[in-house]
């Protein structure tokens, strides 16, 4: 038989270029490196808790400490208002989705220098590390929720109805961890100073967020001065700290405005840091 290719025939020939321009984000990637993402969050998990003394118990101490000091300076000292409810579970309440915020950001924010020798070995959409970061601080407010429930029950609150609107609440702080982490991360690859700036903006990032006070304190004052209160709403974390506490603690501080404010600029930053972040991943391998 001959098998001699024909005269005629072309050769089948590959170019490989570059990529230009703003690349798609393909989500579809993320759903077929799922086991990866699985696999890197159980990993931050683990050396999250690794070789320490006290091991998960520090997803507890922490909010619950800051709680104890909150609650000697600014509701016993200072006598901030906690809308009639016992400023200890005022302060926990808010202090609880800020923390899992506060930690996924600053986290996330240096995951992809924290995982330079993977980056620059093996390809998988890079994604997959801010957003495992990110994830892995939920068995953290998990543990932490549980606490705050045992204070509920202590001071003999219940929740109503409203409660089952606390995942969607859950999934915004998620959203704006990863939104924000996003941007930082890419930046940090790029300006190494960014790792110095995240616990400075997270710093100030607390005291404009409802944590400490009620919003309705800003809301009226925003008010005096003739703009409507839920631009306190375009702090992304305000309509979540708010909406948790009305959905545990029946808190009548009608956030909705708030809730919607906070998801529109959540929705921008998500979309625009997973814009960006797929814009420069393509230097990640060669900067980090």
């Amino acid at each position: 038989m001959d098998v001699r290719p024909r005269a005629h025939a072309k050769p089948l020939s590959l170019i490989i270029e570059p990529s230009s321009g703003w690349i798609p984000i393909r989500l579809r990637d993320l759903w077929a490196y799922r086991d990866l993402l699985y696999f890197l969050i159980w990993r931050d998990v683990k050396v999250r808790y690794k070789q320490t003394l006290l091991g998960a118990a520090w997803a507890i101490l922490q909010p619950v400490m800051t709680m104890v000091v909150f609650t000697i300076f600014f509701g016993g000292l200072a006598r901030i208002s906690s809308e009639g409810l016992p400023y200890p579970i005022f302060s926990y309440s808010g202090l609880l989705p800020w923390t899992f915020f506060a930690q996924g950001l600053s986290q996330a924010s240096n995951s992809l220098v924290g995982s330079q020798n993977l980056i620059s070995k093996v390809y998988f959409p890079r994604l997959i590390i801010p957003l495992a970061t990110v994830t892995a601080g939920v068995v953290d407010f998990l543990l932490a929720f549980l606490v705050l429930l045992a204070m509920m029950a202590y001071y003999g609150i219940w929740p109503g109805f409203a409660i089952i609107w606390l995942p969607l609440l859950l999934g915004l702080a998620f959203a704006t961890a990863l939104g924000v982490g996003m941007w930082m991360s890419a930046l940090n690859v790029q300006y190494r100073d960014v790792r110095y700036v995240v616990p400075f903006l997270v710093q100030i990032w607390l005291f404009v967020t409802p944590v400490i006070y009620p919003a309705s304190t800003v809301t009226a004052r925003l008010e005096s001065f003739g703009l409507p209160g839920w631009v306190f709403g375009l702090n992304p974390m305000t309509g979540v700290v708010e909406g948790f506490r009305w959905a545990l603690l029946g808190v009548d501080s009608a956030p909705g405005p708030l809730i919607l404010a906070s998801s529109a600029v959540t929705a921008i930053l998500l979309a625009t840091g997973a814009v960006y972040f797929r814009r420069m991943e393509r230097t990640f391998a060669d900067v980090v």
